[in-house]
């Protein structure tokens, strides 16, 4: 992976961290811990399953990013076929994710984070953790 691709993720889970409650990262972190400790004597394949369940599992930017603009096309949609006070939808949830691009936070942040949706960085930090327990192995 490049520098500039590393640095801007970094800058993207730090600006949710920052902005997200410090007893709920906290709370995010040990969980993170918790699955490492889980896995880290489990067999190859075991872990490489869970790396496999990692490399699937939704990030908070994808999260959002799903859920705001799935919410923003129902609202177009509605507003064009149904009513079009259904346009206050878009009017809301649009300026909400761009909230999220510029400062890294928007409303539904806290709820997400609060219910355990982890940046990319957190998941990563997981997965990498637990691929290189398997490097460490003794081959049998």
């Amino acid at each position: 992976m490049s520098h500039a691709l590393t640095t801007v993720q970094n800058d993207e889970a730090d600006r949710v961290r920052r902005s997200t409650a410090l007893d709920v990262n906290r709370q995010i972190d040990r969980q993170t811990e918790a699955n490492i400790m889980h896995y880290l004597n489990a067999t190859p394949e075991v872990i490489r399953e869970r790396v496999e369940e990692l490399d699937h599992e939704w990030d908070i930017e994808r999260m959002l990013e799903v859920n705001a603009s799935t919410l923003a096309l129902t609202g177009l949609v509605l507003g064009a076929t149904v009513n079009k006070k259904w346009l206050i939808l878009p009017g809301i949830v649009l300026p909400f994710l761009l909230q999220h691009g510029l400062r890294g936070w928007c409303p539904p942040l806290p709820v997400l984070r609060h219910l355990g949706v982890r940046t990319r960085g957190e998941i990563d930090r997981e997965k990498y953790a637990l691929l290189a327990s398997i490097k460490d192995q003794p081959a049998t």
